[in-house]
This record gives C-alpha cells, sequence and structure tokens, in this order.
C-alpha cells in the first residue's frame, strides 16, 4: 500500500527538478548535491546545462519547454543534442494547442520525431499539460503518445496558468496507458500528501522541486 512508503522508497519515484530561468550553474551544483543526499532517482535540469555529471543519478532534460510551441524538427534537435550530451531522460511538450483543435494525428507526429531523435534507452516523457485539456483530449493525447513510441506522459511542465497535476488526471492517464507507459505527476505536488495522492491515482514518477520538504513531510506524518 502507498500509505507504507517510506521517504527512501518515495525518494526513488523523483526527479529533482530545477527549471528556473534565473538557475545557474551553482544552484544546479546544489541541486545535485541534495538529490544526492536525499537519494532521489534523477535530476531535471534546463538542457544548457548539459553535459553534466550527477554523480550516479539518472540525468533528465527539456525539449520544447516549456510552451511546445516549436515546430517538430526543432524539438527533434534540441532533443538529439541532450542525447549528445548524455540526457538520459528527455521530457518532451506537445504543441498543446493542437491537441486542443483536436489534431491528434499532428500531436503524434511530433511525439515521433523527437522518439526518432532520442531513440531507446533514452526514456522519452510527454508532456501533456492536463490542465488545459479535456478529459476526452486526455486520452486522446496519452493514446497518441503511446502509439509515438513514448514511454512516459506527463502532466505538466508547471508554468502553465490552468496549473499542474491533479489525482483526477492521474487517474485519467493511469486508465488510458497505465501498466504499458509510465507516468509522471508533475507541477503542484508539494506535501507528502499531495505525492502520495499521486502515487495511490497511478503515478509511476514525481517531478518536484520541493523534495526535501515532502520526504520530511513523510517523515514526520509516518514517524520514519
Amino acid at each position: 500500500m502507498t500509505t507504507n512508503i517510506d521517504p527512501t522508497t518515495l525518494a526513488q519515484y523523483v526527479d529533482h527538478t530545477l527549471l528556473k530561468p534565473e538557475a545557474t550553474a551553482d544552484d544546479v551544483a546544489a541541486l545535485i548535491a541534495e538529490g544526492q543526499r536525499l537519494g532521489v532517482y534523477s535530476v531535471c535540469v534546463s538542457p544548457s546545462f548539459l553535459p553534466l555529471d550527477a554523480g550516479g543519478l539518472k540525468v533528465a532534460t527539456v525539449c520544447g519547454f516549456p510552451s511546445g510551441k516549436h515546430h517538430s524538427e526543432v524539438k527533434a534537435a534540441e532533443a538529439a543534442r541532450a542525447v549528445v550530451d548524455g540526457a538520459d531522460e528527455v521530457d518532451m511538450v506537445i504543441d498543446v494547442g493542437a491537441a486542443k483543435a483536436g489534431q491528434f494525428a499532428s500531436v503524434q507526429a511530433d511525439i515521433a520525431a523527437v522518439r526518432a531523435a532520442a531513440p531507446a534507452p533514452v526514456v522519452l516523457k510527454v508532456i501533456i499539460e492536463s490542465a488545459a485539456l479535456s478529459d476526452e483530449e486526455i486520452v486522446a493525447v496519452c493514446q497518441a503518445a503511446e502509439a509515438a513510441g513514448a514511454d512516459f506522459v506527463k502532466t505538466s511542465t508547471g508554468f502553465h496558468p490552468a496549473g499542474g497535476a491533479t489525482v483526477h488526471a492521474i487517474e485519467l492517464m493511469h486508465a488510458t496507458v497505465g501498466g504499458r507507459l509510465g507516468i509522471k505527476a508533475s507541477g503542484g505536488v508539494r506535501t507528502s500528501a499531495d505525492a502520495l495522492a499521486m502515487i495511490e491515482a497511478g503515478a509511476t514518477r514525481l517531478g518536484l522541486s520541493g523534495t526535501a520538504a515532502v520526504l520530511a513531510g513523510l517523515e514526520a506524518d509516518s514517524g520514519y
């Protein structure tokens, strides 16, 4: 049961994230040090910080971030550069407007272009901005991501005014592709209760910027 998850186990769900535009190399070094201390799965940083020695942690980066309003060939080039620079995982943003317009074949082709540029074993996560989509659009975009060969679907960039992850969106994503694709909850997951609720709903990865506070909250709540 997720209620029995201890802080060490929860940390392994976490992409420890720093994507603020004002982040510096010193900030990234501090992120890595904190991630190592906390035992997270990966650090997720902007592509300009790559290549990066993460001290044994996986390295994730973003592509087409945060708007997704880039030509597919530009996203593909960005992903390819990230792979050359040592990224283990790439989190790409779809063209949310294309999804809102019902252009799901276009969304699929966009994802497929990035997948071709960042082939396995690189892990490809597809950021769908679930808070900006209807339930039907979430389902269709998740289906497009699976058809294009993605490894994960992810709720949010954390930068969209519509908001971040919700339990409802995670449940819907899990019902659509769970067991075949990973599901990443990102955006607004700030407490241990938030994190456990997302996992209970079907999340298999968490994008957190406040990881230490989430884990400390779990320790306080559970007595670990």
